[in-house]
């Protein structure tokens, strides 16, 4: 794994113990510019993958004809496809309880292997330094930290009150990771090296509040979490945990999504079906693209050329493209009946952080 040149005079990097420095003080996605994919991907090929709940299957799109080019099962309840720290895997999360699993993915030729025995496996994140794989085990209100390897547990951080656990991200440093309790109206700070429970932050104004994706900001000094009864997103201070205020962006905002250039973040409002583009230098909205004849745009990512958001549609039976230029719908590709959190590979980015390819 490459990291950015240092020069004599310049301080160690003071993160989590193992973490690759970043490339930009300013920037911890500057690893993640157009077609700056690691030379071991390069040659994978451009696929989407996604993962259908009802079908139990996961579906695979050719980026290029934006065509379905196979089927294969995913395990009981798949929800997300993630790529591993090392880049060399994608794993398609399965949550059923009691028969939760991992199902591997050769990127290289986009053919499952077998099936890893981890439960109730709704969303999988990796340390910043790629110690640990943590299972997010949203039945079990439970954090679950595996060797990466070996798929051996090592420790369990269970938090009872943090209802449908689902959604983080980390600090710039690493050190610590923010994740959302969708049930619970919450939010919860975990140390990354002790994975202790540090603090809880309750979220306001809707006090029925669900709480979904979690994105740092370029800076690394917001996090941004969408709410999808608030209808917008929350901007938390990533040193204090402080809700700073909170960004009305569109109904049902569920997925959070940084362009390639650092510059703006797609926010998905799955119940009104449009994306709001929030400038990330002021944290305001800049516009909002519909989807013409509506829809429910989910979970996904933008391509490794920056030109492409690939979204699920939830509850539409389809995979929708749409231009990151001009919000217009390149394609609506049918799938099975429960899309959900996809997988666009190969995408840039020096090493991933889990869930649909959070790469830095």
């Amino acid at each position: 794994m490459s990291t950015a040149p240092r020069s004599s005079s310049t301080p160690p990097f003071a993160g989590l113990p193992g973490m690759p420095a970043p490339l930009a003080a300013n920037d911890v996605y500057a690893a993640d510019r157009p077609n700056q994919v690691s030379a071991a991907i390069a040659n994978d090929p451009a696929y989407v993958y996604v993962p259908d709940t009802n079908s139990n299957d996961v579906y695979v799109i050719d980026q290029h004809t934006m065509k379905v080019v196979s089927v294969f099962p995913g395990g009981r309840e798949p929800q997300h496809v993630v790529p591993s720290y090392d880049l060399k895997t994608l794993y398609v999360t399965a949550d059923k309880p009691g028969s939760g699993s991992l199902t591997p993915i050769d990127p290289k030729t986009g053919k499952p292997g077998a099936k890893i025995p981890v439960d109730d496996a709704y969303n999988l994140y990796f340390t910043p330094n790629g110690r640990y794989a943590i299972a997010v085990q949203e039945f079990y209100t439970r954090l679950a930290f595996y060797d990466p390897h070996t798929w051996t547990l090592h420790d369990e951080l269970t938090i009872p009150f943090c209802q449908g656990i689902d959604h983080m991200d980390f600090t710039a440093d690493g050190t610590k990771l923010l994740a959302s309790c969708e049930f619970a109206n919450e939010m919860v700070v975990v140390d990354v090296a002790t994975h202790r429970l540090l603090r809880t932050v309750p979220l306001y104004p809707s006090p029925h509040g669900m709480p979904q994706d979690v994105k740092l900001s370029p800076d690394g000094k917001v996090f941004y979490v969408a709410d999808m009864t608030a209808d917008g997103v929350y901007l938390i201070d990533a040193a204090t945990f402080r809700v700073i205020r909170f960004q009305a962006t569109g109904k049902g905002a569920h997925g959070l999504y940084i362009s390639r250039d650092s510059k703006s973040m797609f926010v998905t409002n799955r119940d009104e079906g449009s994306i709001t583009v929030v400038n990330l230098a002021t944290g305001l909205p800049r516009v909002k693209w519909t989807i013409p004849g509506g829809g429910s745009p989910d979970m996904g990512n933008v391509s490794a050329d920056g030109r492409v958001l690939w979204l699920s549609g939830r509850f539409n039976n389809v995979v929708y493209a749409i231009s990151t230029i001009d919000g217009h719908l390149i394609a609506k590709i049918p799938v099975g009946s429960g899309p959900h959190g996809l997988c666009v590979w190969p995408i840039p980015g020096r090493y991933s952080l889990g869930h649909t390819g959070i790469m830095r």
